[in-house]
């Protein structure tokens, strides 16, 4: 039996994303309109929506659906602003976030990332999205300043340079610290030298490329 996607789709965000604690409208809906099967392999097409982080390949996930949900609520996204997603992955957030901004400039250090979002976003319509490839915790610099900037992967701390990519009220977030307890917060600049941090919750994710703890040594 050939597999019901929109009855799936409903039930993720009914099921699984609204009851943890996902209650903007915006969000929901978003998460309810983008074709989730789209942005995954083939043979992931059927376990799309599940409870799961499902692998992309370098040792890279995508988040789990819950993840998404609550890291977009808590971006509290305007129509009008301008978004960084470090870590473009398989470009499903990529799509989410280009529906509840004006616009979206993603990138990732695996070219092959890059291509297949780049296709699967052109073939479901988003425009606003514009996809670079490169290495974001060190070296890769963007152009201009942001509203919201998202890391879709782990970084034992987090860059200082990904704070001064912020506007003023510009929000950050981060998955940080030591898996296999990471924490998602939530960093607020509110001026220059002043920002305000907020927990939001636990959850594990591979690390970015040179976001990993430094080895630990033990005698």
């Amino acid at each position: 039996m050939a597999m019901n996607f929109e009855q799936a789709r409903t039930n993720m965000v009914e099921n699984q994303v609204r009851p943890w604690e996902v209650l903007d409208g915006r969000v929901l809906e978003i998460l309810g309109r983008v074709r989730r099967e789209d942005f995954v392999a083939p043979e992931h097409r059927q376990i799309a929506f599940a409870d799961l982080c499902l692998p992309l390949g370098h040792g890279e996930v995508m988040m789990k659906p819950v993840l998404e949900g609550r890291a977009l609520q808590a971006l509290e996204l305007k129509a009008s602003d301008r978004v960084l997603e470090i870590g473009t992955g398989s470009g499903f957030l990529t799509a989410c976030l280009a529906g509840l901004s004006a616009e979206v400039v993603s990138v990732d250090i695996h070219a092959d990332f890059t291509a297949t979002a780049g296709q699967r976003l052109q073939a479901a319509g988003v425009t606003n999205a514009r996809l670079h490839t490169g290495e974001a915790v060190l070296g890769w610099q963007p152009d201009g300043l942001f509203d919201a900037v998202v890391a879709t992967g782990a970084v034992a701390e987090t860059p200082a340079r990904w704070l001064g990519w912020l506007k003023p009220g510009g929000r950050l977030l981060v998955i940080h610290g030591a898996s296999p307890a990471q924490q998602a917060v939530l960093i607020v600049r509110e001026g220059e030298g002043r920002q305000r941090e907020e927990s939001l919750f636990e959850t594990d994710l591979p690390y970015l490329t040179h976001a990993a703890p430094a080895p630990r040594f033990v005698f």
